[in-house]
This record gives structure tokens, sequence and C-alpha cells, in this order.
């Protein structure tokens, strides 16, 4: 199986609750009423199902609308064919690579506790190896312990060095040193796993804000990426804190983890076109190679296949 073929398939097993959702009501639906007005008002109702937003599903049925009154729709066949077209022309904006462009490349991977945060970070360092690039991690949610050793276990699995300190020290001063490294070693890329909770009564956006000012200082421009982690499931709730971390930290991209057997699918519509964020990268299983850059076509096959 081809690498392109094989990234298709695992994206068609963790879309799975999202395409029974949404392929299948669609058929139901198709099955039992002509394509009319109240059609409409019912797939309206079933694009919300799937989780791709009051403003999407509205724009989605209203484009429907336009094509029935101009006899472009005719049959069961041609509304799937018109949504097909309308989750690309949405999704192919949000299909953008990391940028890897500096020497070395500061990635910031900030989310909530939880969201798969510490196992992106892994995974990404893992993938980065297998394309050639060195990589270096930085433990500096130094709130939690164990955020700190799975890391250290993370790099010790796929052969990269992993800069940290003890439990409740400075982040800023992880990330002092994590980036004083990288560059005296010329690595290609820093991946740094940020705090997703404080165990103190500093806001969590103050200190993710500082962590960015100490990357800067030491290098210019950085972090040249910083990630926001989403856990699939969480639906609703992630995109509240997707709109809380862009506000206050200035994202550059989504992560979007557990795609594995979820039914929010759809949530990578809404977070797009809600926050103007790309999706650079999904993850649809716990091995470091489910960790795959956004591919429209495939979403969109998976999702709603042919």
């Amino acid at each position: 199986m081809s690498w392109v073929a094989a990234v298709a398939d695992r994206l068609r097993q963790g879309l799975g609750r999202s395409q029974r959702l949404l392929h299948d009501g669609l058929a139901t639906l198709l099955s039992r009423r002509a394509v009319d007005e109240r059609f409409l008002e019912e797939l309206e109702e079933l694009l919300l199902a799937a989780d791709l937003g009051p403003a999407t599903a509205r724009h989605f049925t209203e484009r429907l609308r336009e094509e029935l009154r101009a006899g472009r729709v005719t049959s069961p066949e041609d509304v799937r064919d018109v949504l097909r077209r309308l989750l690309l022309e949405t999704l192919e904006p949000a299909a953008r690579p990391l940028d890897l462009s500096h020497t070395p490349s500061v990635l910031f991977v900030l989310g909530v506790n939880g969201s798969g945060k510490t196992t992106t970070c892994g995974k990404l360092a893992a993938a980065l190896k297998a394309r050639g690039k060195t990589v270096l991690l930085a433990a500096a949610d130094t709130f939690r312990a164990a955020g700190i050793e799975q890391l250290q276990v993370w790099g010790e699995r796929v052969g990269v060095s992993v800069i940290h300190q003890a439990a409740g020290a400075d982040p800023g001063a992880v990330v002092f040193d994590a980036v004083k490294a990288a560059m005296a070693r010329k690595v290609d890329v820093l991946i740094v796993d940020t705090a997703g909770r404080l165990h103190t009564k500093q806001p969590l956006m103050e200190e993710l804000a500082k962590l960015t000012r100490v990357a800067a200082k030491q290098l210019p421009g950085a972090p040249h990426e910083r990630l926001m982690v989403l856990d699939a499931p969480t639906g609703q709730n992630g995109l509240a804190q997707a709109k809380l971390f862009s506000a206050h930290v200035g994202l550059t991209g989504v992560v979007l983890t557990k795609l594995d057997g979820t039914a929010r699918g759809g949530i990578v519509v809404r977070i797009h076109q809600e926050l103007g964020l790309p999706i650079k990268l999904v993850g649809t299983g716990e091995g470091s190679e489910d960790l795959q850059p956004f591919d429209p076509k495939a979403f969109v096959s998976a999702l709603l296949p042919e």
C-alpha cells in the first residue's frame, strides 16, 4: 500500500463515526424525501449534528438551494456531489505546511492538559526525524512531573534529546536553555511542550506569552509555529479553547488529535471557518505514523465518500 493510500485508509477508519453520521444520514434523508425546501431544512439539521456549525450549515444549504433553483440539482447523487465540492472548497485553504524554513525552526505546542499535547510532541519529533531532520525536544511543562517523564520516554523511543529541568522549575529557563542548545547544536527543529494548566495563581496565558518573549529574545522571530493541539471529541469545547489561545498567544495553526473513532470530524470545518486557522496536522491513531499533514481531499473523501 502506498503512503498516500495508507493515510487515506487511516482517515477513513478514524472518521468512521462521522462518516456514518453524515453519509448514512444523508442517504436516509434522500431515501424518504424529495430534494425540496423541507429536505434542505432537514439537511441543515444533519449538518449541525455533524458539528459543522450554524454558519457553515446555513451556507451549505443556501448554496444547495441556489443549485436547486437553477436546475443543477435533480438527483440524490447531485446533492452528494455539491456537498463534497463545498467541503473541499472550504477546506482547501486550511492545508498549509509547517514552517520549517529556519535553522532552528522553533515550534511551540500548546493546549489544555489531556488534549494529547505531549504525545503530539513525541509523534512530531518521530515524523520529522523520519524525514531526515535533526530534532530537539524541550519539556517546558514543568508543572507536571508526569509530563516531563512522558516527553523523556518519547525522546528515548525516537532517539531525540530532551532539554528539561526538575518539576516546578521556571518554564522560561527551560525555553532559554532549549533555544540556546538548539542554536549551538545547529538542529533543524526545536519542539517545545508547554503547560496546559498551572498549579499557581499566575494565569496560563501570561505564562505562555512570557515563554514566547524568552524564545524571541534568544532567536528573533521565534517561535515560528504556535500550534494548538485540539482533542476532536471535545467538539464545541475545543473550539472555545482554540479561540482563547488564539486571542492571547496568536496561534499559527491547529493539530487535531483523536480522530480515531470520534463523531466530531466536522469540527475541522468549523475551526477553520470560525478561527481562520490552518489545520496543520491530524492524528488518527496511537502510532507515531498516525500524525499526518492535513490533506483536504483525503479528509472529504473519508467524511463523505463518493
